[in-house]
Parts: structure tokens; C-alpha cells; sequence
């Protein structure tokens, strides 16, 4: 279990310890923060809950940039077909620009 310091107001994480820290400690710290007290909820979370926090909360910062690196074939793989086809086959081409549409430029 996790003693965890969220803000109300957006559900953002903002400090967690091993159940047992001072509950008084993490208020103290959002405070110097300059987050608003009336926003400040401290809880006790499992592991798992506060892993699907930390999740969403990474999963809310990647970029298209990092959501078309992890879904591109690899470099391997797109020059291998390179070689092979002497060109970029239209499989390829269509893998790439079918990433490429999912996650468009910013």
C-alpha cells in the first residue's frame, strides 16, 4: 500500500511513500508546491491503483512523435525491404503512412 498526494481538481499525482509516511508531510510538500490545500487529497492506494495512475499520466505526455516511433516497423525491417525491392515496396510504404495518418504532426 502507498500513502499518495493527488489534486482533486485533475487527478494529477503529485507525491507517493510507503504507507506509513506522514500524511501532514505530503501536504506540507504540495503546499511548497504552491498547489490550494482545498485541491490537495491525500489517500492510500494499492500498487496497482497507483500504477494505472502513473500509466495514464505517462500515456498523457507522449507526443505523436513517440506514439509513430513505437509503431514503425523497425529500422531493420524497413531496410531490408529497401534492399529487397530496390525501392520501398508499396506494403511498406502503406505500413509507414498508415502510422504516419494515425499520428499526425502536431
Amino acid at each position: 500500500m502507498n500513502i499518495v498526494a493527488i489534486r482533486k481538481s485533475t487527478g494529477m499525482f503529485l507525491e507517493s511513500h510507503e504507507l506509513g509516511f506522514d500524511r501532514n508531510t505530503l501536504m506540507q510538500n504540495a503546499l511548497s508546491c504552491g498547489f490550494n490545500e482545498d485541491d490537495i487529497e491525500i489517500k492510500e492506494l494499492s500498487n496497482s491503483e497507483l500504477d494505472v495512475i502513473l500509466k495514464a499520466e505517462y500515456d498523457a505526455t507522449l507526443t505523436y512523435a513517440d506514439n509513430r516511433k513505437a509503431e514503425y516497423p523497425s529500422i531493420g525491417d524497413q531496410l531490408d525491404a529497401l534492399y529487397h525491392a530496390g525501392t520501398f515496396d508499396s506494403t511498406m510504404t502503406a505500413t509507414i503512412k498508415a502510422v504516419k495518418d494515425k499520428y499526425p504532426k502536431e
